[in-house]
């Protein structure tokens, strides 16, 4: 208590400075694999993806990004151990980001993809186990993240292999291809629009004071009837532009299809920014929030507590600024290295990415983007055969992948000891 009283101005400048660093990291790297397939399949620029990316990533980390957050903060460390002692615990999250943003800012130089939901969990674990007590971490917790860990890419790849044969069935078997495409596109262009308005009234409007009630029955009703009509003026957005796409040479010939799908990149890279935005969002501001909370309680430990405005507010610029300056290094592996992308492989990839990350912002579980958008590209790749995938850059990958828990933890420790004996 007299650490925190004595302390708590910079103990909360620190908090800040950490989380912004977090946020850099987390769109340094995180952002780039979300906008990776958009510019791997050359259906946008490298400035056309960090500026949707910037519009799309604030707008979930800040509409959507609170129910995720509470997840990381409350659900890893059982707060009772830790009630006697809160200066151990506002160490602890000040080591996790610090250690966390520290892993990522060297694996995005080297051009690594790797999860900042293990980054900061296996941080989280690190001090808590070896700084606290092997009891004050809720291992069924972090046994469900871990699981998530494993179905998250599961699951996008399977609806990623399936939105890509559904393409391929309606759209590119066919020798009318693109009429078809124009004809089929705004539905896929429905989903997206539809996806985006759920989560965004669902679990959003919340965080800026709107309560959903239009009268309809339950907020859930409301909530689907709104995203429907959401979802046809996209299509119909969409199925205007398609109207103006200019053909060159055999209307139906793969260049002419594959620009309709370049169309429907667009919306489906903005789905992925806000998908990634209101679940990675966490990853920052998550410990940051657990600080504040308790500098400013006086050292009481308060199992709910409401998230500050400004807090998303910083998580969501670190992640605009780090795609900015150092994203486009992991964009290179993720979009050019695992298999080969058009923009139709790239369509399937990553609006199954993005409904996953949704689904999972949605329930509160912090599923990592890298794992759900590589098992999406797999999954395409997959869906022309395994010759089709790079299978060198996925050994890679998945290497990376598994460094990453326990350098965040060993960081985290190695901080948490520094920490404790300055302030201490």
């Amino acid at each position: 208590m007299d650490i925190i009283a004595s302390h708590g101005f910079t103990l909360l400048a620190l908090a800040c400075v950490f989380g912004l660093f977090m946020a850099w990291g987390i769109g340094a790297n995180d952002v780039a694999n979300a906008m990776g397939t958009s510019v791997g399949s050359r259906a946008l620029t490298l400035k056309q993806a960090i500026l949707v990316a910037a519009i799309f990533e604030f707008a979930g980390a800040y509409l959507a990004g609170g129910e995720v957050t509470s997840t990381i903060r409350k659900g890893i460390i059982d707060p009772t151990m830790l009630a006697d002692s809160p200066d151990l615990l506002v160490f602890g999250m000040l080591s996790a980001l610090l250690a966390a943003a520290t892993w990522l800012f060297i694996a995005s130089i080297r051009g690594w993809p790797v999860s900042t939901t293990h980054s900061i969990v296996g941080a989280i674990v690190g001090f808590a186990a070896v700084g606290i007590s092997v009891d004050a971490v809720a291992w069924g917790k972090v046994g469900t993240i871990a699981a998530s860990w494993i179905v998250s890419p599961l699951l996008a790849g399977s609806m990623s292999f399936a939105l890509f044969i559904s393409v391929k069935n309606l759209i590119l078997d066919h020798d009318d291809s693109f009429d078809r495409a124009r004809k089929y596109v705004p539905i896929y262009m429905w989903m997206v629009g539809f996806m985006i308005s759920m989560v965004t009234l669902v679990k959003g409007l919340k965080h800026i004071g709107v309560d959903l009630d239009f009268g309809l029955g339950s907020k859930f009703v409301d909530a689907m009837a709104v995203s429907a009509v959401v979802g046809v003026v996209v299509a119909l957005i969409g199925a205007f532009l398609l109207r103006r796409i200019k053909v060159t040479g055999n209307m139906n010939s793969g260049e002419n299809v594959e620009k309709v799908f370049g169309t429907l990149m667009i919306f489906t890279a903005c789905a992925m920014a806000f998908a990634h935005g209101s679940n990675d969002v966490a990853n920052a501001v998550g410990p940051l929030a657990a600080v504040v909370s308790t500098v400013q309680s006086g050292g009481i430990i308060s199992a709910k507590s409401a998230m500050p405005w400004w807090v998303l507010a910083i998580g969501a610029a670190g992640i605009v600024v780090g795609l900015a300056t150092y994203g486009w290094r992991v964009i290179q592996t993720i979009g050019r290295k695992i298999t080969e992308l058009t923009p139709s492989r790239g369509f399937a990839a990553e609006l199954a990415a993005a409904s996953t990350v949704v689904l999972a912002s949605a329930t509160g579980l912090p599923i990592s983007t890298t794992h759900t958008l590589v098992g999406a590209v797999l999954g395409v790749g997959l869906a022309r055969g395994v010759e089709a995938l790079h299978l060198p850059t996925i050994g890679a990958i998945i290497t990376s992948w598994i460094v990453t828990l326990p350098a965040g933890a060993g960081l985290s420790v190695l901080f948490f000891y520094v920490l404790s004996a300055v302030f201490g």
